[in-house]
């Protein structure tokens, strides 16, 4: 299969991602990608400016859009975001004092983690943004992602989740030089 992506020139609005919460329901998300707008899933403590580790909440503000992990086949096709297959193995720090704190790991691995292969298929296309990545700063939160939502768009842990149709719409158009941003309003 042929791969075709979307040019990043200056004025690709598709680079700009914004995510607001949905009025009343601040576990839910709107996702603007240019003129185009997706429901989304956001944290269980809705969008928060001073992101705790483990406080459930989605960070306010911009955030790149990294790398991904894909596991599912219908995600394996060609994006300018660098993929990695998930492994069983592969797994991501959530320990603050852990030298390895917010980082992929491999699994079995002796800090508290996250699997990246997991049963609900959450991560079977997972986006890496770079909150708290550089520089890393302890209990400021860790595995911020991009993600497939749960049925009914129930809370994440902190990240931003839309439907697996979404993402595969929006995954060849994502590249480095895509952003987040994380608003109240």
């Amino acid at each position: 299969m042929k791969c075709s992506t979307v040019k990043s020139g200056r004025t690709d609005r598709s680079r700009l991602l914004v995510v607001r919460p949905r009025p009343s329901r601040p576990t839910q998300g709107l996702l603007s990608v240019g003129n185009t707008v997706f429901p989304c899933a956001l944290g269980r403590g809705g969008i928060t400016a001073n992101k705790r580790e483990g406080d459930g909440g989605t960070p306010l503000g911009r955030m790149r859009l990294l790398s991904g992990f894909v596991r599912d086949r219908r995600f394996a096709f060609c994006s300018p975001l660098p993929l990695q297959r998930i492994t069983r193995d592969l797994g991501w720090c959530e320990v603050p004092d852990d030298r390895n704190y917010n980082r992929p790991v491999r699994i079995p691995y002796g800090a508290s983690h996250e699997r990246m292969m997991r049963n609900d298929a959450l991560y079977d296309a997972c986006m890496v943004l770079d909150w708290n990545i550089r520089p890393r700063k302890r209990g400021r939160g860790s595995a911020i992602f991009f993600h497939l939502a749960r049925p009914g768009f129930t809370p994440t842990e902190g990240c931003v989740a839309v439907t697996p149709k979404v993402m595969a719409r929006l995954l060849p158009r994502l590249s480095p030089r895509s952003v987040m941003v994380v608003q109240r309003n």
